[in-house]
């Protein structure tokens, strides 16, 4: 059904179930479309002026399209009820279980017109995050006095390691963007001064694209980011490298600080 309607391959754990709804809702509308066609054209031709060259002004003696108006309120219902609303609920309910997994946590900072990342660094901890210091667009805002943040890095591109959950806190220090993973069929809002938690876990490593899905400036269309889904050991390495660099770095920015203060 993907193929049918041109959307990329799912490579996420949950993404299955939203196929699934996107399929049901997709045959149930050509069902409308095929329904009420063969009803328009049924109109056409039994109402047509050689049929009826008087007019008719009683209109309908029977409640046959009040019964089909009806019988579809009631499958939308069906739909919205049975199948997107336990959807919803069960996506959001599994957020307090992928917490408790170690899963993967980055921040998500978009900007007209790109995406900044945000690593909590070797001991898992973010540093403190103080909006105020922000000094160009993009700016993780880490308070440099916070020694948690000294093992923090930021990258331009999200990488995070195969089957393992991930949690991204998706914020903007400008407009209103929105943060879209296609092949995870998972998307966010980014709000400035909000960190908003979208989670997802991949299942196959690859290549693709984020996006902006929210009307951002003239450039919107090209705030398009990279995404990286590698093996845990090739993430564990990376990510080691780079928060020892991190480390190093402001630990001899404090240094020079605090002999300079003296």
């Amino acid at each position: 059904m993907n193929e049918l309607l041109g959307v990329t391959e799912n490579f996420s754990e949950h993404g299955g179930g939203v196929d699934h709804m996107i399929a049901v809702v997709h045959w149930f509308m050509l069902i409308l479309f095929i329904g009420w066609t063969i009803f328009f054209l049924y109109c056409c031709w039994r109402f047509n002026a050689r049929r009826n060259p008087k007019a008719d002004y009683t209109g309908v003696k029977n409640h046959v399209s009040t019964h089909l108006e009806v019988g579809v309120v009631i499958i939308e219902a069906v739909l919205l009820l049975g199948f997107a609303f336990p959807l919803w609920r069960e996506r959001t309910d599994k957020f307090e279980d992928i917490q408790k997994q170690d899963p993967v946590r980055v921040r998500a900072i978009g900007y007209q017109f790109a995406w900044n990342y945000h690593y909590p660094g070797e001991d898992g901890k973010f540093g403190r995050i103080d909006r105020h210091l922000a000094s160009n667009v993009g700016d993780p805002c880490i308070d440099p006095d916070d020694p948690n943040g000294w093992d923090d890095f930021t990258a331009s591109t999200l990488k995070v390691p195969v089957n393992k959950p991930t949690i991204v806190m998706v914020t903007a220090t400008d407009v209103i963007h929105n943060y879209a993973i296609v092949p995870m069929r998972v998307q966010q809002d980014a709000i400035p001064g909000q960190d908003i938690p979208m989670w997802f876990t991949p299942t196959e490593t690859l290549e693709t694209y984020v996006v902006c899905a929210q009307l951002c400036g003239d450039q919107h269309g090209n705030m398009r980011g990279l995404m990286e889904v590698v093996k845990q050991g090739s993430f564990d390495t990376w990510a080691a490298e780079q928060s020892a660099a991190s480390l190093k770095r402001n630990s001899k920015t404090e240094g020079t600080t605090e002999v300079a203060v003296n």
